[in-house]
This record gives C-alpha cells, structure tokens and sequence, in this order.
C-alpha cells in the first residue's frame, strides 16, 4: 500500500495555474485585495483542480504513547494520554468543541495508547503495540511497525475521501510526542537540539535541559539518516506520528487538501514530504505553533501559517481553526460576482 501512495503522488499540474488566477482577478475585487484568503482559494483550486468545496472535512486525532516519558521529558503521567482519548470520545476535548463549531467529523484512533482506553463504539483500533521504545537508548520501532503505521493512517484517511471528505486536518495526543517530534525535526532539517526543543506541556527549566539533552541522545544512539524518512520514523518517531505520514501520503494521492496542525503533525509532514516531495503542494500550514521547533519545520517545508494564536494543544485544534478560513475562501471563489456578471467597471486599461 505504502508503495502504490508512493508511486501515485505526483506533483500538481500546472496547466490551470493561469485560468484560476484569472478567476480569482475577475471577481468584484481590486487584485489581491483579500490577500492571503486569495491564496487559499487559489490553492485549493489547484488542489482539486476545479472550483473549490469545503463542505466535507475531517479531522483525525491520532493517540500513542512514547517509551521517551520514562526520561522525565513531559509535566503529565503517561496515564494521560488514555484518559484524554476517553475524553476526545466523549465529546470534552476542546478539538471536539471547535471541530463542532466548524462542522467538522473528528476520527479518534488508538495507535498505540499505553494503558486501557475505556470501551467506546467511537474508537477506530489501529494499535500498533503499547507505545514506542525509549529513543533516548535505541529506536522508536521497527521498521515493519512504521510501515505498518504509515498504512493504518493512509487506509483511514482513504475510507474518508470514499465517503466524501473535501479536507483533511491532522491531530494527535501522547504524552511526550514533543520530544519525539523534536528528534525528528532536528534530524530532518538539521537544526540543533536546543533550537527545536521546546516546553511541551509546560516543563521548567532543570526539565526543559534533560528534554534537550535526551533528543540529542536519540539522535546520538539512532543516527537518523535525514534522507531516508522511514528511518527517520523508526529510529525516532511515533505511531500516531506514523499515522499522520499517512494520512498526509493519502491525500497527496487523492488530491485532497490537508489543514496540518502544530509542532507533532509539522514532524509528520517533514516524513511525509521526505518519502514523497510532491505532498508538500496538498499542505496548508493551520498556525504557527508556540513551539519552537514547528518554526524549523515549516521553514524546512517552504509553508506560512496563516493563523498564529501562540497555540500550543494539539489535537487538531489549529487545523479546525484553519477549516473556517478554507470555507471563506472556497465561497470566495465559487459565490462572489464578477465585474462581469455584476455590470461593474473592472480597471482601467
């Protein structure tokens, strides 16, 4: 499966570029008078490669655990991350509030949740094992979970694109994913440790130091090689991160746009990306994150957010968020009149 997403992404097609612009040029309007909701438009059209329609999104919010906790790297238990699934299910979380409000359908996926997540009809099992392996001493997984990951995430996000969804938003909860998120961007883009590190959950400073001195333990002991974005993934990452490759691999596929969300779903789309470039042209970065090393990542991937509200959850919560400013600007595109049509001098020649 990870093999055939690999080899249907393709970059987008160029040969529309021109007509959109001229679309978006024609409506009642000076030129890029709306600024960048212009640009969302413009690139949801070529995502689509028609008009553009956010009239079906989904958000999936992928729970693990990571074996890195054991190093003190996190202000939560690791209990937390089932407890929150739980609360995602029942409808608490504050992604579940927005996600309401936007209209969206949140998926909630256990990928790897360490201790037992309550029984709910809601939950989709994808679990790859009970958490990772501590990066701080050797890799995150196998090989073959890794992949297995990448695919349990892609398959979700296919059955979704079946049933209609027009936009895609990645999410994830596991105590001490920004540590594994940290890992990866290091290793991906090359900045160091300290540069890409930040509070996580809100850890103090004596915490904050052994969190950067453990991410470049695992980069020590794991030895990612930046082109290899399996590797990467194995040596260091998650199996919610895993699940977003995924998602974001079946989107390239499908040509259908993807509302990235903060620092751990930034990580996914530098894996994404690196097994197949041309995912980078379905990515829309929600916000900027106040973590550090999202900055490092997005800069890596050649994306502006287009929100920045020093957030810092997860969940999803910056990718629902951004499903608002998608609409405008699909609508935008598909129900404003143009000079034409509204018998409104256009400028002058």
């Amino acid at each position: 499966m990870l093999s055939r997403l690999l080899e249907t992404i393709a970059p987008l097609p160029t040969h529309g570029a021109a007509a959109a612009q001229e679309h978006l040029d024609n409506l009642t309007k000076p030129p890029g008078s709306l600024g960048r909701l212009e640009e969302i438009a413009l690139r949801l059209a070529l995502v689509r490669g028609g008009p553009p329609s956010v009239a079906h999104p989904v958000i999936f919010t992928f729970a693990a655990d990571h074996g890195v906790t054991v190093e003190g790297v996190s202000a939560y238990p690791q209990s937390v991350t089932a407890q929150m699934v739980e609360n995602f299910l029942r409808g608490g979380a504050a992604v579940n509030v927005l996600a309401r409000q936007a209209g969206a359908r949140v998926v909630v996926a256990d990928f790897g949740v360490a201790n037992p997540v309550g029984a709910a009809p809601a939950l989709v099992a994808r679990r790859i094992g009970p958490g990772t392996a501590n990066i701080a001493v050797g890799p995150a997984m196998t090989r073959e979970q890794a992949v297995e990951a990448i695919e349990a995430g892609a398959g979700l996000a296919e059955e979704a694109i079946a049933a209609g969804a027009d936009l895609l938003g990645t999410g994830e909860m596991g105590i001490g994913n920004t540590t594994a998120a940290s890992a990866i961007t290091a290793a991906i883009t090359g900045a160091a440790a300290e540069i890409v590190t930040g509070r996580g959950t809100g850890v103090d400073d004596v915490a904050w130091r052994r969190k950067v001195e453990v991410v470049r333990r695992a980069l020590a002991v794991n030895a990612p090689n930046a082109r290899d974005g399996l590797g990467v993934l194995e040596r260091l990452g998650g199996f919610e991160i895993g699940g977003l490759v995924g998602v974001i691999l079946a989107a390239a596929a499908h040509r259908v746009p993807v509302a990235l969300d903060g620092f751990i779903s930034g990580a996914a789309a530098l894996i994404a990306v690196s097994l197949a470039s041309a995912a980078r042209d379905v990515l829309f970065a929600s916000h900027r994150s106040a973590e550090p090393g999202h900055v490092m990542a997005l800069g890596h991937l050649g994306l502006e957010p287009y929100l920045d509200l020093s957030m810092r959850l997860g969940e999803g919560t910056g990718a629902v968020l951004f499903i608002h400013l998608a609409r405008a600007a699909a609508l935008i595109w598909t129900e404003m009149a143009t000079f034409k049509s509204a018998g409104v001098d256009g400028q002058r020649a």
